[in-house]
């Protein structure tokens, strides 16, 4: 059978056939195909055409008049058989749907000796369009052949027929057997030279390959499905061929750029270059590409080259090139594993950061300014969490290594050579400062501000506990003195602890508070109680105010000294403690002398209308009011009347001389025995009111060493208490394993160290606690 497809139909339409005529029949058929072919290639309207081939040629009906025969004439033309008297009617869809098939063939094999006139952006072109002509036919001639469709291919496709289709499915078919497999590398390789010259800067007519990538997935049919496509010929034929062209291209071109260019140069072509490609596959690829195509980027652009951008890294760190490190972040963050190392590197340069800038600040540990060194640590802090934030997109890793440099150069830096626990001590002092009346902590509208900036450094303090002692101890001071600038303000800095380390760790420094409270409403009912026992013309009471305080919860030991408080003030604590036993009884009341304070007035200057207000402890205010009896005493004399110790005493002493209000003789460096003191009548200050009660260097020095003897002690028992819990829980442990669950329980309070838990293990097999078992094991004794 000769080719069709190059044959001109008649002018006229062939008669209608004989139902039982197939020769007749597809006679009359092939014409109505060939109309709608040759016309369309002509241009028609082919929606007149569709109207004259249904309205006048009746081919619809033809091919339902012949699928319904019971007989058929053979086919004399080609010798073969096509019908008999006995065949069924379900067989005759058959040889119109073989002389479809031969019809096809013949006019795509045309096509393809077409084809080779053609080459590059022209056979594009002639592919193009013969792919549209031939597709827009296939719709027409499958609505002219529906009723075989409904009919013979159903029924074929329900039996299980394989290579069986739809009229326009076997279009697709055909062209892909008979044209697509021979035509298919020339035309792939002209689209690639074209994507290539776009990516050279050169203008492409971008539609073209749209419509050759629409082809190849169209093609894409199940075979075990035929009413299914599948992507198979897009994946194999264009897919694969693209993907490797681009591979090709840009390791060729990155290499040749990164020897001409810095990589900071390099890295904007790469960035310019991807946002290219995803903008193509936009325009005219298909999205089943995407992720291979950023893959095959990925590995040619970033991966080939990452060393290279990672060798970078640290230039960009020391000269805070920030715009450029967050261009290689977001590189390497499309490569597998492509930021580990620059985490790495940011972690180390933060950590260097951070011990430099305490270098810088550190002096002896005893005369550090608290505030130097907080702000030291947390300029750092803040300047790489921005860094994290603008560059790395907060993005949780990074924020871990900035977490693990800050712990690092907090705990462990030069002002902390004597110990970890340097930090937490100063960290403290300095919110002390921060929430005390009268000093230059922070304004009010930052004070919340500030607040937060504490919690950030003591977030990174591993010894917490530390933290905890000195913190409570100052607190204690701030409410017994009533020098806390807000009350808000510390309530807020309680939240914010136990926010981070929970209700145990600020439970005593909540019921300090409470305590507080309590004493306010018992001062205002020991008023009511003292204005009963004053009868008319008693001397007037000492003004005073009283602070009850739970021993469990308060850091405060008893007096280190006795003490014989003078009249004025014996009266006025007997009369409370006569009241609060009346209220308590059974209570036993301990006072703390050391933190009582008044104000005394002072009427021995000469030439003084106004006399002067001297804020005073109480053990000063006792020295002070013996000399209401004598301008002058011996230092015997007023260790007599007060039974003060040297330490407390001299101290006390000193602040007079030293502020000239007492006359020492003979004079000397310090007061102590042997040493007279006299009023000093020609006293004079600009101040009206002095404060006195001025804490001495040697006893905040103590009181730092009893507070450090604390924590260790503390320290002991936790661990202790620890141990027991974990072992009452498991029965039987190894050694090892003891250590280690005892250290994951604990590091939230500090971070213990091993021989310290491994005395405490020893102490607890002492006490009977524990009892050595075989094979290095630990048993519980209940």
């Amino acid at each position: 059978m000769s080719s069709v497809a190059t044959r001109t139909p008649p002018d006229a339409m062939p008669q209608v056939p004989n139902r039982e005529d197939l020769n007749a029949t597809w006679k009359y058929l092939e014409y109505g195909v060939d109309k709608i072919m040759v016309d369309l290639k002509n241009g028609i309207d082919m929606n007149l055409i569709a109207d004259a081939c249904l309205k006048y040629m009746g081919v619809y009906t033809a091919v339902h008049n012949f699928c319904t025969s019971q007989k058929a004439v053979s086919n004399t033309a080609t010798g073969t058989v096509i019908g008999g008297a006995h065949r069924g009617a379900h067989l005759l869809g058959e040889d119109l749907y073989q002389n479809l098939i031969h019809y096809l063939t013949g006019y795509l094999k045309n096509l393809v000796k077409l084809s080779r006139t053609h080459t590059d952006e022209a056979l594009l072109s002639f592919y193009i369009r013969e792919w549209d002509r031939y597709t827009t036919a296939a719709k027409y001639i499958n609505h002219l052949f529906r009723y075989l469709n409904r009919h013979w291919v159903k029924r074929e496709m329900d039996e299980g027929k394989k290579n069986i289709y739809d009229v326009y499915t076997l279009h697709l078919v055909q062209w892909r057997q008979t044209l697509f497999n021979e035509v298919n590398e020339k035309v792939m390789d002209a689209v690639l030279k074209m994507i290539e010259k776009q990516r050279n800067g050169e203008t492409i007519e971008h539609n073209q390959i749209k419509s050759i990538v629409n082809s190849f997935v169209s093609l894409g049919l199940d075979e075990s499905d035929s009413t299914k496509s599948t992507l198979e010929v897009y994946r194999f034929h264009f897919q694969r061929p693209f993907l490797e062209a681009t591979k090709v291209f840009y390791q060729a071109e990155s290499k040749q750029f990164v020897a001409e260019n810095s990589i900071v140069e390099y890295m904007k072509k790469a960035e310019a270059r991807l946002d290219e490609e995803e903008e193509r596959v936009t325009m005219y690829l298909h999205d089943d590409v995407t992720l291979l195509l950023k893959r095959t980027l990925h590995g040619a652009l970033i991966s080939d080259h990452s060393a290279l951008l990672r060798d970078e890294f640290q230039i960009l760190l020391d000269n805070d090139r920030v715009d450029d490190m967050e261009r290689m972040y977001k590189l390497l963050a499309r490569i597998p594993d492509g930021l580990d190392p620059l985490r790495a590197k940011f972690e180390a340069h933060v950590r260097k950061a951070g011990l430099d800038a305490v270098s810088k600040v550190a002096v002896e540990a005893d005369k550090l300014e608290p505030k130097v060194y907080i702000d030291a640590l947390l300029e750092i802090h803040t300047q790489y969490q921005g860094l994290v934030k603008t560059a790395f997109q907060d993005e949780p890793e990074f924020t871990r290594s900035l977490d693990n440099a800050c712990r690092e150069f907090v705990n462990r830096n030069p002002v902390c050579k004597s110990g970890s626990n340097k930090s937490p001590e100063l960290l403290a002092k300095y919110a002390d400062a921060v929430l005390r009346k009268g000093t230059n902590g922070a304004e009010e509208s930052d004070l919340e501000n500030t607040l937060n900036q504490i919690m950030t450094v003591f977030k990174y303090i591993e010894d917490k506990d530390v933290f905890q002692k000195f913190y409570s101890r100052m607190l204690a001071r701030r409410l017994i003195h009533t020098t806390s600038s807000s009350d808000d303000a510390e309530t807020s800095m309680i939240s914010k602890l136990k926010e981070q380390c929970g209700y145990e760790y600020t439970n005593k420094l909540q019921r300090m508070f409470q305590d507080m409270q309590i004493s306010k409403d018992l001062n205002s009912g020991y008023k009511e109680f003292e204005g009963k026992l004053v009868e008319p013309g008693d001397a007037r009471p000492v003004d005073a105010s009283y602070s009850i305080l739970g021993t469990g919860f308060w850091p405060l030991n008893a007096p280190n000294t006795d003490f014989t408080p003078p009249a004025e003030i014996a009266k006025a604590y007997e009369r409370f403690q006569t009241f609060y036993n009346q209220k308590h009884s059974g209570r036993k009341l301990t006072w703390l002398w050391q933190f009582c304070k008044g104000e005394v007035k002072a009427n021995f200057c000469k030439n003084q209308k106004t006399p002067y207000t001297f804020q005073v402890s109480t053990y000063q205010m006792a020295i002070l009011l013996l000399f209401n009896e004598s301008s002058t005493n011996s230092y015997d004399d007023i260790v007599k009347a007060t039974q003060l110790q040297g330490e407390v005493l001299d101290p006390a002493l000193g602040i007079f001389v030293k502020a000239k209000i007492f006359n020492m003789s003979p004079e000397g460096d310090k007061p102590g025995p042997g040493k007279v003191f006299s009023l000093n009548t020609d006293f004079k200050s600009k101040k009206i009111r002095m404060n006195l009660n001025i804490a001495v260097k040697s006893e905040q020095k103590q009181e730092v060493e009893d507070t450090h003897k604390t924590i260790e002690e503390d320290r002991k028992l936790l661990m202790q208490s620890a141990i027991v819990r974990i072992m009452k829980a498991r029965k039987k442990m190894k050694h090892t394993q003891l250590v280690s669950e005892c250290i994951n329980q604990i590091r939230v309070r500090f971070v213990p160290k091993i021989p310290d838990i491994k005395k405490c293990i020893d102490i607890l097999l002492e006490k009977e606690y524990l009892e050595r078992l075989d094979d290095d094991e630990l048993g519980y004794l209940a």
